[in-house]
């Protein structure tokens, strides 16, 4: 253990997405546990609502390499030192068949979800280095571990996500810094409202071959609530951040919903073949 190790329970940690969901939930739990937290949003709207709860903020803009590098800088001046933790959680889900997503549809969900929170992790990862201790945490996707019909580049994201970590992790050993993946399945956030707004700017339904899944996929995307069973809060992801981050011993994998563990499972025990079909009868499960 690095001897630059932080007090426990007083880490700098800067989280991506805190608008709403699960970067919200972690920013006022953690600064709630007495750590210096830092979250960003990319709307200045949200900053109003932050800055009442007492948490510092910052925009950034995961798709614009000038907003990463300013809040970075920004952080450390805040902080008054390096960033302890990063908790890279900003993302979003473009659904749509694999065959109608446009070059720009794949290349905003990418610009977003990989490149953007690689760029962030890359330029945290040198103050890291300096100091000799670092935590990082991902939060992947259950869509990192197995692929479901129509969140194609999504899935694809996350595939992605989950081998930069996994990759980083044998890179960093033995450099105090902690590559962690948080793989939650179906949260309550709004995952769903964001992903209808982005469905209807890059997917031209009436003249897809999937025009019908698509009418079904409408309906699941405007449910209000949880519009999948076992549908956990916010808070269930944070339970497993806060592990992460406080103890001696981070997991390198954390898993979060019953359809995480479920999937993960017959991963491993089935054949491909065998995976797809139920794979698939989840996929018309939610199509009806």
């Amino acid at each position: 253990m690095s001897k630059n190790k932080p007090n426990m329970k007083h880490r700098n940690i800067l989280i991506t997405g805190c608008s709403s969901g699960i970067g919200l939930e972690a920013a006022k739990i953690l600064h709630a546990r007495g750590h210096r937290v830092i979250a960003t949003v990319r709307n200045p709207t949200a900053q109003s609502m932050l800055t009442a709860a007492g948490i510092s903020n910052l925009l950034c803009d995961l798709n614009d390499s000038d907003s990463i590098n300013q809040a970075v800088q920004a952080a450390s001046e805040i902080f008054n030192g390096p960033i302890d933790v990063l908790f890279n959680n900003a993302a979003y889900g473009q659904p749509g068949a694999v065959e109608d997503l446009s070059r720009a549809a794949l290349r905003e969900q990418f610009e977003t979800n990989v490149f953007g929170t690689q760029e962030l992790t890359n330029l945290v990862i040198k103050q890291m280095r300096q100091h000799g201790f670092g935590r990082i945490i991902y939060n992947s996707s259950v869509s990192g571990l197995i692929a479901l019909p129509y969140r194609g580049a999504y899935n694809a994201s996350k595939y992605a996500i989950e081998g930069l970590a996994d990759t980083l992790r044998l890179e960093l050993k033995g450099t105090g810094i902690t590559i962690s993946l948080i793989e939650p399945g179906p949260i309550s956030s709004h995952f769903r409202q964001n992903a209808f707004a982005k469905y209807q700017q890059h997917i031209d339904k009436n003249n897809s071959s999937h025009h019908t899944v698509y009418d079904a996929m409408e309906k699941r995307l405007l449910t209000p609530g949880p519009a999948a069973p076992f549908t956990l809060p916010a808070k269930a992801v944070v339970d497993k951040l806060v592990h992460a981050i406080e103890s001696d011993h981070p997991k390198i994998r954390y898993y979060v919903t019953f359809p995480t563990y479920l999937f993960a499972y017959l991963k491993r025990v089935l054949p491909a073949r065998g995976l797809d079909w139920v794979l698939n009868r989840v996929s018309r499960g939610e199509q009806r």
